[in-house]
């Protein structure tokens, strides 16, 4: 198994939209498409990550819409699941009225069912004669059951996902910091192109962004002030700020994900390219810093949880890019890199998600400053160590470390903060 060639194919792909309810979107195409017939009823249920994820965040092509309840209608009047995760770039101005309509006429339901702890999505589908139902689970485009009329089409159990479809997965939480630069180092001309087609996808992202009065904006407009310096730092912050704004605001273009998340590809993959930009790095020294940046964002995951109570982009891509910096400037230094990731993460660690949103940018810039800062005192041989907090001797201790905070000290972090979304929506629909 070629574990690089293994995250590149599930976790590292073109996304339009945010990836939870453009995965709730995917669920209910499948399901619709299976009908035979056009989709006029349908009811959804989530786990509480994917939920908070999706509340807030506008659609593409929506003209500024937002939410898991009306991706989900989208996706049933679309109904075509073969376009995978772009699948929100056919939506038109009718089909959002249509959807509109079934929401508004309480055709479209949503609940979040608590028990499911990793990612959940199941859609039921129903149109004037027939039913179908389509659950995705552990990963945002892993279909683990399918049904129509009663008679089941496809049916994993989560035990067979997990050893059969996810077998890199466990092979790469065996790995060392080591294990993974030796993969980064090994990418082929395949990957490597794979990777630069992820960098070219995430500059027109950004700058599809500067249309936007928003956080790119407005580091820019201090920029031009003479508040920030002109550096690598402030370039940085402007294009990966760009790209998330784009992408929160619901712009129609998409993004290459890191970790099945776009915002995390975006840091993954803009902060080392402009880094090494910046420093004059070659090109195929850049793609395969990269190519690790991905592998370290992916193994940050494997322990904090495909969603998590903290945030993603700021930590599981922060750490990536901080490595990948450090490669860069350092070569393969595993001490220096394990300096650079333990100063990140005692930096950000505490960072919580709150659902992906047009706020989520400020985060990214906030991954962004730490993780080049990181890597710079790291290769200058200064990093936090073993001696403050939770940080751990080694890079892999601290990333295991975080994750027992995450998993069991933050446990009652998401459903506080799903019911202050939940008061909140209940308040609107109220007005």
């Amino acid at each position: 198994m070629n574990l690089l060639k293994e995250v590149l194919k599930n976790q590292v792909y073109p996304a339009l939209g945010c990836t939870e309810p453009t995965s709730v979107a995917l669920c209910a195409a499948h399901a619709a498409a299976r009908l035979g017939e056009p989709g006029v009823q349908a009811a959804f249920t989530l786990d509480a990550r994917t939920f908070k994820n999706g509340m807030g965040v506008t659609l593409p092509n929506t003209d500024g819409n937002k939410g898991n309840v009306l991706a989900g209608a989208i996706g049933v009047l679309l109904g075509n699941p073969e376009q995978g995760m772009e699948l929100l770039q056919a939506t038109t101005p009718e089909i959002v009225e249509k959807a509109k309509i079934m929401v508004g006429h309480g055709d479209v339901t949503l609940e979040v069912d608590p028990a499911q702890e990793e990612f959940y999505v199941r859609a039921v589908v129903e149109g004037e004669k027939n039913k179908s139902i389509c659950i995705i689970a552990k990963s945002h485009t892993n279909i683990v059951y399918l049904e129509k009329n009663g008679e089941i089409l496809l049916d994993k159990t989560l035990e067979s996902v997990s050893a059969a479809s996810r077998e890199y997965a466990v092979e790469l939480e065996k790995c060392s910091l080591g294990d993974l630069i030796r993969l980064a180092e090994e990418a082929d001309d395949e990957d490597l192109a794979y990777i630069r087609k992820g960098v070219d996808m995430n500059l027109e992202a950004s700058a599809n962004g500067r249309g936007l009065k928003k956080v790119g904006f407005n580091l820019d407009r201090l920029l031009d002030r003479g508040d920030l310096s002109d550096d690598v730092f402030t370039s940085t912050k402007i294009l990966a700020a760009y790209a998330t704004d784009a992408r929160m605001e619901g712009r129609p273009i998409p993004v290459m994900s890191s970790g099945e998340s776009g915002n995390q590809g975006i840091v993954a993959i803009l902060v080392p390219y402009n880094f090494g930009r910046r420093r004059s790095v070659p090109d195929d020294k850049i793609l395969r810093s990269i190519a690790l940046s991905h592998l370290l964002n992916a193994y940050v995951k494997i322990f904090t949880g495909e969603l998590s109570p903290i945030c993603g982009c700021a930590i599981a891509a922060g750490v990536g890019a901080a490595a990948a910096i450090v490669y860069q400037l350092a070569g393969a230094d595993v001490p220096a890199m394990s300096l650079a990731i333990n100063n990140l993460l005692a930096d950000l660690g505490g960072m919580f998600c709150d659902g992906a949103k047009g706020g989520c940018a400020l985060k990214v810039v906030s991954s962004v400053e730490s993780a080049i800062r990181s890597a710079y005192m790291a290769v200058n041989q200064y990093g936090i160590t073993e001696t403050d907090g939770f940080v751990g001797k080694t890079a892999e201790e601290t990333i295991r470390n975080l994750a027992q905070i995450s998993t069991v000290g933050m446990g009652k972090v998401d459903p506080a903060i799903v019911e202050i979304m939940l008061h909140k929506q209940r308040q609107c629909e109220s007005r």
